[in-house]
């Protein structure tokens, strides 16, 4: 808007600059000829011819300029027919000025003509010329008076410098004053935008403030789709406890007939019990994070999760080396701090499990997401045996374990995978440079 009213004011402010000075230079031409008119007039009057045809006369045009050296300003009268003879100009004309023929300027049915001719210093001349009879013989003389066009362009060139000047500076208050307004009125949608970052960043639920009426129901239809939003997933969340509840006692059951059962039926009842208590565990699990993934109230703070973390595991561990690094700036998760600490809590667990003495844990910026959505990423590596490039994709397969010598159910490395792939994520395995596996996890942030 600011743009746009800019380059319609300039426009308008070269539009009316090209008709005023247009405006101006008309008036002033015609000016100029009137008074050339005037002059011509004037010398006329101011010449007579003797009986012996010899022009006499001494024309004053009340101009000082006709008086002035080479001023650009002058006037002449010379015989134009036969038995007249003499020659008059001004003071200021000093050499003669050639006129042209009458073939190369036709003089008009009045016997004046008009034309421009070079000065005696290179200025440009408007000429009024006339032939005019003087006398019953018929003895005509030919009248000129010559005026310095060139000081009529200087005069409209000082016109017009001053006017560009006024009019840019009224163009440039006029486009201070209008920009000014603008923004003023685009303050509302300012504040619109600045309560919805907070929501997003969950320091607030909802768009507080008061807002003009053009925006109050923009404000009241967002808040509405927030509180929308946050009652799905209250609902869903109800929805995945009350399953969890209902089931929990069935599956309870179900296993101890198994194993009061015992032999092959109570093994393979066990077994399919305990295989449904995983999946509903993680199918509900999966549930949780999706109702939530899309909202814009969760964020979690990621260096005082990850160093709460690592002092628990430092006093757990005292064998091993846990380092951590975090960058100067806070970073913010866009998501809720359990499903944060599920995954640094499995990987860590992971890492601990296999290192020999030494895990480092770092936590950076990284490049924006493919939406454009800011990113950081969270890395783990130990100094264990690490993982073969060709079962990397192995390992975070559900219950898939690559070394039975180790306890474990094979849970971890799959429930990360899988998180991080609902928040829209990367989890990837590579070699570390202390040897043993690396694991790199990606998340989105907020701003």
């Amino acid at each position: 808007m600011v743009a746009l009213s800019t380059v319609w004011a300039i426009v308008t402010l070269i539009v009316i600059f090209t008709l005023i000075t247009t405006l101006y230079r008309q008036a002033s031409e015609r000016g100029f000829d009137s008074l050339l008119s005037a002059h011509l007039f004037n010398l006329i009057g101011s010449v007579g011819i003797s009986e012996s045809g010899a022009l006499n006369g001494s024309p004053d045009l009340g101009d000082l300029r006709f008086s002035e050296p080479r001023s650009g300003w002058y006037w002449s009268v010379e015989p134009a027919s036969e038995g007249v003879s003499g020659y008059l100009h001004s003071s200021s004309m000093t050499e003669r000025i050639p006129s042209p023929s009458a073939a190369e300027v036709p003089f008009d049915s009045s016997f004046q003509r008009s034309y421009t001719t070079e000065g005696l210093d290179g200025e440009t001349l408007q000429v009024f010329e006339s032939e005019f009879v003087l006398d019953a013989k018929n003895r005509a003389a030919r009248f000129r008076v010559m005026g310095n066009e060139s000081e009529l362009e200087e005069e409209i060139a000082r016109f017009q410098r001053r006017l560009l000047t006024y009019l840019s500076l009224f163009g440039a208050g006029m486009i201070a004053i209008n920009a000014g307004a603008i923004l003023f009125g685009l303050q509302p949608l300012r504040r619109v935008r600045n309560a919805l970052a907070m929501v997003r960043e969950g320091t607030a639920q909802r768009l507080d403030g008061r807002f003009p009426t053009e925006i109050e129901p923009l404000a009241n239809e967002t808040n509405a789709l927030i509180e929308n939003n946050r009652r799905i997933v209250e609902r869903a969340r109800t929805q995945v406890g009350n399953l969890a509840h209902s089931l929990k006692t069935p599956l309870a059951v179900l296993l101890n007939e198994g194993r009061a059962l015992g032999g092959e039926k109570g093994q393979l009842i066990t077994g399919q019990a305990a295989s449904m208590q995983k999946q509903v565990d993680h199918y509900l699990q999966r549930a949780r994070v999706a109702a939530q993934r899309d909202s814009v109230v969760y964020r979690t703070l990621v260096a005082p999760l990850a160093e709460r973390m690592v002092r628990v595991l430092r006093k757990l561990n005292p064998d091993v080396e846990l380092s951590l690094a975090l960058p100067a700036e806070e970073i913010v998760f866009a998501g809720e701090r359990e499903d944060l600490e599920e995954v640094l809590g499995n990987l860590l667990e992971n890492a601990m499990k296999w290192t020999r003495t030494r895990v480092a844990v770092s936590v950076l910026r990284a490049a924006p997401g493919d939406d454009g959505s800011e990113r950081f990423e969270i890395r783990i590596e130990d100094d264990g045996p690490g993982i073969p490039e060709d079962k990397a994709r192995e390992a975070v397969k559900r219950g898939r374990r690559l070394d039975e010598t180790k306890p474990g159910t094979g849970l971890g490395l799959a429930i990360v995978g899988e998180l991080v792939n609902e928040y829209g994520g990367a989890l990837a395995l590579g070699r570390s440079e202390l040897g043993g596996l690396k694991a790199v996890v990606r998340l989105r942030s907020l701003e």
